[in-house]
This record gives C-alpha cells, structure tokens and sequence, in this order.
C-alpha cells in the first residue's frame, strides 16, 4: 500500500479517538488525549495531502473516522445497533473506497512547492 495512503488511515485512525474524547474527556488527561490525538491527526493528515489530491484524502479521512467513530459508538458506549445506520455506513464506505480506487496515486505536479 502507498505510504501516503497509509498515514490518511492513521490519521482518521486517530481522528476517531478525539471526537470520542471530545465527548467523553472529563479531566486533564483524558483532554490531554484528545488534544495530542487531534495534532497527530492533522499533522498526519496534512502530511498526506502534500502529495495526494487534498479532496480525495479528506473524504477517506471523514468517511473512515465517522464509520470508526460510529462502531466505537456502538461497541465500547452502548449505542443501539440500528441496521439502518449500518447500511448508510456501508453505502459511505463503498464511495470512500470508490474514490481510493479512482485516484491517481502519484504526485501531483506542483505538489512540493
């Protein structure tokens, strides 16, 4: 896989634990958590789209978190499971993967200046 790629996963990997945090975060450490995992999210995700079409990477980004976000949600908060949002979440899904899979992965000219 494409480093570049790979930090937009990282990214919205981290993306996903300061929106919970921002919900959830009750003291100086667990605030502490949220603001170190917002600057490493978008420090990795700029990073990612130095090199990357900008718009493509921050559909994958918000499409990736949300469905993290969501899950986590359900999972570790006790969020009703709703098939409903499930499939929504999945149609999100298939057009991030859709938009990975036509993007060109190369540089783009002017991209470093």
């Amino acid at each position: 896989m494409n480093l570049q790629w790979a930090k937009v996963f990282f990214a919205a990997f981290f993306e996903v634990f300061w929106v919970i945090g921002l919900k959830h975060a009750y003291n100086f450490w667990s605030w502490a958590g949220t603001v170190i995992s917002i600057i490493i999210s978008f420090y990795v995700l700029i990073a990612a789209g130095r090199k990357l079409p900008v718009g493509t990477v921050y559909a994958v980004f918000v499409g990736l978190g949300t469905t993290g976000t969501v899950l986590s949600d359900i999972i570790f908060f006790g969020e009703p499971f709703e098939i409903k949002k499930m499939l929504l979440i999945l149609i999100l899904l298939i057009g991030v993967i859709g938009l990975k899979l036509v993007t060109d992965d190369q540089a783009e000219k002017g991209a470093d200046s």
